[in-house]
């Protein structure tokens, strides 16, 4: 995979195209044009329930999700390996040499704080369409959400704090490093060690020094002393190699050596260990060594639970690298999402599997706040109703054009707004009372309509 594979903004962040779907998409794109059925369709993006121990989701994804939209087509060498494996007529493949996304697409701006049953995205579009995109609409909605919402807790858990995407080296896979990076930015994370995330979507770069670095020069000293003079602006050095606080005295005594070139040590890093009882003995090392200035930067396995675990134990802790656990949103790595027929030439459509029913209808959802601001609940009605409170879904093209679509960093300040609106509650890192999520009477009584006409 090369960097030309990505898309020069980062939206369809993957390799493989209009082809990177299941195979029923297509095959029944050929059913549906057999019978020729290609009326408006809309289809919603939501999330079921929440995993254990979270009480709200991030939405995020969505710019990805219009990118991938505006560049869908089937070019020659797709329909070319389509047509070779036998599956499809050329009746109907010739068909698809002029699909374009001509639909309309309706969101929660990136950053929304949201809740289960609620659409996030809405797709509407002819039937085609909308079907098509279903596969890689839910992989960069459901993976973006996913990654926003570990990180925004993570926020929550360290408010203040310098936070950094660690995540690359353990993502799965390139694209996720990319969109981990991207979605903690949104959520509130301070920057990225991801070079390409950094260039690609405006985020603040972060980097200090790995232990081979050290090992390599054998002695610290000279290791620390050659990276800052490499670095002079950017000395943040590496203390658990060997002994975290010997590396500490090393560091005040290479700072001197320093200073008379105008060379001054920015901070330094623990890796490893018991990160509070180590920072707490290096704050005193650097601090009587008159290096009160420099920061001590703390990762190795860091999540929202052990950031709020060093707080409480007051580690003198100015900032932390947050990777694994967060990119891999390891305590919870799905959502149970799904991307459901809601309206069809017209006609509400409604799903009624067993533990898996859908709500009918396009659909808008409204949401109160109290006399603080905070969140007090939201109502999910059907589109062109009116209820109480702001409405959250927004058109975000028409037409299969892209609207005017704020900056990543409109929406991470979007996002910071939003997590302040949080009940408290919410904000809490085990379950809690859940934000109440209604259904509005006239979407309740068609549901009862409609479950009565087909039984």
């Amino acid at each position: 995979m090369t960097v030309r594979d990505f898309g020069d903004d980062g939206g369809d962040c993957g390799d493989g195209g209009v082809l990177l779907t299941d195979l029923y998409e297509l095959t029944m794109l050929q059913a549906y044009f057999d019978a020729t059925m290609n009326a408006p369709a809309s289809f919603e993006f939501f999330v079921r329930a929440l995993p254990p121990a979270r009480n709200f989701l991030m939405a995020a994804g969505l710019a990805p999700v219009l990118d991938y939209l505006e560049r869908l087509r089937f070019g020659a060498a797709d329909l070319d390996r389509l047509a070779r494996t036998g599956r499809f007529r050329d009746d109907f493949l010739a068909s698809l040499a002029d699909l374009r996304f001509t639909g309309t697409v309706h969101a929660m701006p990136e950053g929304t704080v949201c809740f289960a049953d609620e659409p996030i995205v809405r797709i509407t579009a002819p039937l085609r369409e909308a079907q098509l995109v279903e596969s890689r609409v839910m992989n960069l909605l459901h993976y973006a959400t996913l990654a926003a919402s570990k990180a925004a807790r993570a926020v929550l858990a360290a408010p203040g704090r310098l936070l950094v995407d660690f995540g690359l080296r353990r993502a799965h896979g390139a694209e996720a490093g990319l969109l981990s990076a991207r979605s903690s930015y949104l959520a509130g994370f301070s920057g990225t060690a991801t070079v390409l995330a950094g260039l690609r979507y405006g985020i603040p770069m972060f980097g200090t020094i790995a232990h081979a670095y050290v090992q390599a020069h054998g002695d610290e000293a000279r290791a620390f002393e050659h990276f800052a003079r490499a670095q002079p602006d950017n000395a943040v050095l590496l203390l658990d190699t060997y002994d975290t606080e010997r590396a500490a005295r090393i560091v005040v005594d290479v700072a001197r050596r320093l200073a008379r070139d105008g060379i001054a040590i920015k901070g330094v890093r623990i890796d490893s260990g018991d990160l509070a009882e180590h920072a707490t003995r290096v704050r005193a090392i650097l601090d009587a060594g008159g290096l009160a200035h420099a920061t001590i930067f703390a990762s190795g396995n860091l999540d929202e639970y052990a950031l709020r675990d060093l707080l409480d134990r007051h580690a003198p802790i100015d900032g932390f690298g947050v990777g694994t656990r967060m990119n891999t949103s390891a305590d919870a790595p799905y959502l149970d999402c799904a991307y459901k027929l809601v309206e069809y030439a017209g006609v509400p459509r409604r799903k009624r599997s067993e533990g898996k029913a859908t709500w009918p209808g396009r659909k808008q959802v409204f949401r109160r706040r109290d006399a603080n601001g905070c969140i007090a609940g939201d109502c999910v009605a059907l589109d062109g109703e009116h209820a109480d409170g702001d409405a959250l879904l927004a058109p975000a093209m028409i037409d299969g054009r892209r609207l005017a679509a704020p900056s990543l960093d409109a929406s991470r300040a979007h996002a910071a707004r939003e997590l302040a609106t949080l009940p408290a509650r919410s904000r809490a890192l085990t379950d809690a009372a859940p934000v109440d999520v209604a259904m509005s009477p006239a979407l309740d009584a068609l549901v009862r309509r409609m479950d009565a006409d087909s039984a």
